[in-house]
Formats: C-alpha cells, structure tokens, sequence
C-alpha cells in the first residue's frame, strides 16, 4: 500500500486523472436534482444515501431509483437547461492546469450520459472521455430504463473502466479522485485514489482514504510544486 508521499509523487505524474462526477466535479447529486425536478426528491435521496455508504449494490439502488423517478426524455433536457449542473470550486482550475501538462483527464460517473456531458463541455473535456449511464427512452420521450450494459451501471465498475483505459491508452499511472465508495473501490486498478470531501463527506470514504482532500486548491498546490 503506498504511503502518503508515494501517492502525491503518482498523482504529480500521472498520465490519467479520473474524475466522479456528482458531489465531487459539481456540487450536486444529479439523480437527486432529477428526482426533485420530478417531485420525488425525498425518496430518491434516501436511497442515495444507501447507495454512497455501500450498504446496497450500486445497480439495485439505480434500479430503484430510476423506477421511482422515471424521468422523461423532455424532463431530462429541462433540468439541464433550468437548474445546470454547478461546478465545484477550483475544479475549472485544476483540469487546466492537467490539460496543460498533457495529462489526460477522464469524467467516470454513476450518473447520467446527458448531464455529465453537458459537465464535461464547460470544462474542455472530449465526450468520448465520459463513462456515464444511459437512460432509455421509447419513441414518444417516455422513460424505457437504463443501458445495464454500462460498466457504471454496477459496483465495481468504474474499476472496470480504469481497467479498460490502461489497456486501450498503455497508461501506466491512473489516479481516481471522488466522494463515494464506488470510486474508493476502483482502487485498484487505479494506482492511486484521493478521497473528495468538499461537498459532502461520506464518513466511510473519510476514514479510509490515505489521501483525503476538501478543495481542490490542494490539488493544484501539488501541481505547482513541481
């Protein structure tokens, strides 16, 4: 297990950054926004509490969100055109400064492909650098469920693709940074996971990450040091 030191060295020259999206890049849960959008809001929230301490399987807590929510195609375009994603303090700063130095920076979420692309263009992040789920529609804008194909569809899955992008890219060094304990779990594969608390602290990811930050000014310190 690498100490403290070893891992501020892998983030300082990592050759990929993995973001979480919710909570972490932006200030909010996107399904908890949909799910008030949609007037289900407390629910929702309830089971995502469930679902971020890692007392149920990520795809059952989706499943049953979604169920309750059932977002329409119409309602899922108002919501990012009404109440955009916020982004988080110092992350607009942070991607720069990674983009700046080459290193490749990747939008891994549980949440939805819409919402975390809208994130991903405010922030100059390709589109084909997002792993996000997919909500189905029938012909008439109607929910029709999710695409369980998705490797971020399940717990274990943003492991899954961190695996896949070191094969497909030769990354030798890869570093998960989020809030919950689906991010902390993609590690490994990852070399390195940097546990996020700025918008939320979840209790398990606080006392188990190694690294642990709330502002990503901390991040960008690392950065300049060098």
């Amino acid at each position: 297990m690498a100490s403290l030191l070893e891992m501020k060295e892998i983030f300082r020259n990592a050759d990929a950054v993995c973001f979480d999206v919710d909570s972490t890049v932006i200030r909010e849960e996107g399904i908890d926004e949909l799910a008030k959008f949609c007037g289900v809001g407390d629910a929702v929230a309830e089971m995502t509490r469930r679902a971020m301490g890692g007392t149920v399987t990520f795809k059952a807590a989706l499943t049953a969100r979604l169920g309750l929510i059932r977002p329409s195609y119409e309602q899922v375009q108002k919501l990012i055109s009404d109440n955009p994603p916020q982004l988080t303090p110092g992350i607009r700063e942070l991607v720069n400064r990674l983009h700046q130095r080459g290193v490749q920076v990747f939008l891994v979420s549980g949440g939805f492909q819409s919402i975390v692309e809208h994130v991903a263009l405010q922030l100059n992040i390709p589109t084909t650098n997002v792993f996000a789920n997919r909500l189905k529609f029938y012909f008439n804008g109607e929910y029709a469920g999710f695409d369980e194909t998705q490797p971020t569809a399940e717990s274990g899955g943003k492991g899954k693709v961190i695996t896949h992008l070191k094969e497909q890219f030769h990354f030798k060094k890869v570093v998960m940074i989020g809030d919950g304990a689906t991010d902390m779990e993609a590690c490994p594969p990852a070399d390195c996971f940097i546990g996020f608390g700025g918008n939320v602290i979840r209790k398990q990811v606080k006392e188990k990450a190694k690294w642990y930050i709330t502002h990503f000014d901390e991040l960008l310190k690392e950065l300049e040091e060098r």
